[in-house]
């Protein structure tokens, strides 16, 4: 199990806006329809629902701290972001864990045995910033519909690279899909006047994980020096 949890968990925390391709897992019953919404304002409502946009760009680190529950096991977990660049570190039955890019090249270490991040991921993890909202980008995505689930509407945008439902209501992301698995925003928590998300329900791979977050600081804690 070790050895499936690390690349899982770090496929999930990286996977909001640069996921695969389309999900595998079987979609819930809907009905779609056109929404009169662009690409571009949906996303530009969601990140105004987060706590605006230029709040979000001011945010130059965090430490983002989690329970990770999967396959009956608790797994604590500290992630520090600064730019393009992490940290992740996981604790499990006494071992640790390790996930590291440095804003060029990466890897995953596990009790002592390293594997360097695909080249494929250090493309996508390049272009990524502190927020992941901050990644979305309209160009990505041609139309926007609105499908309905368990009585709510959602604006959906869907690319090559999956679909991403957002509540009509109140414009924050609700699930994201792709071929790496689905994640379901269950809660959101307010930090220093930005929503991030506290619970998220998460499947792929065969494996069901849920993720809570217990603690977030922001441009405090982090240096260049964490990414070595």
């Amino acid at each position: 199990m070790r050895k499936i949890i690390l690349p899982f968990i770090f496929a999930v925390m990286i996977s909001v806006p640069v996921s695969a391709q389309q999900t595998t897992a079987a979609p819930a019953k809907t009905e779609a329809v056109k929404s009169k919404l662009t690409p571009k304002e949906v996303i530009d409502n969601y990140l105004k629902a987060l706590g605006g946009k230029d709040k979000l760009e001011a945010v130059k680190s965090t430490i983002t701290e989690n329970t990770v529950s999967v396959q009956g096991m608790e797994v604590a977990m500290s992630t520090k972001k600064m730019g393009n660049k992490f940290r992740s570190e996981q604790s499990v039955m006494g071992q640790t864990m390790t996930q590291l890019f440095d804003g060029e090249k990466g890897y995953f270490d596990q009790m002592g045995q390293k594997m360097d991040i695909p080249a494929d991921k250090v493309a996508e993890l390049k272009k990524s910033k502190v927020i992941d909202a901050l990644d979305y980008d309209p160009a990505n995505f041609q139309t926007v519909n609105i499908e309905k689930i368990d009585g709510k509407d959602y604006n959906v945008l869907s690319s090559d690279k999956g679909k991403y439902y957002f509540d009509a209501s109140t414009g924050l992301l609700y699930k994201s899909a792709s071929g790496e698995g689905t994640a379901v925003i269950k809660s959101y928590m307010t930090v220093d006047g930005l929503k991030f998300p506290s619970e998220i329900e998460a499947e792929g791979n065969g494996q069901q994980v849920t993720i809570k977050t217990t603690k977030i600081v922001l441009n405090s804690g982090v240096t260049d020096a964490d990414f070595k």
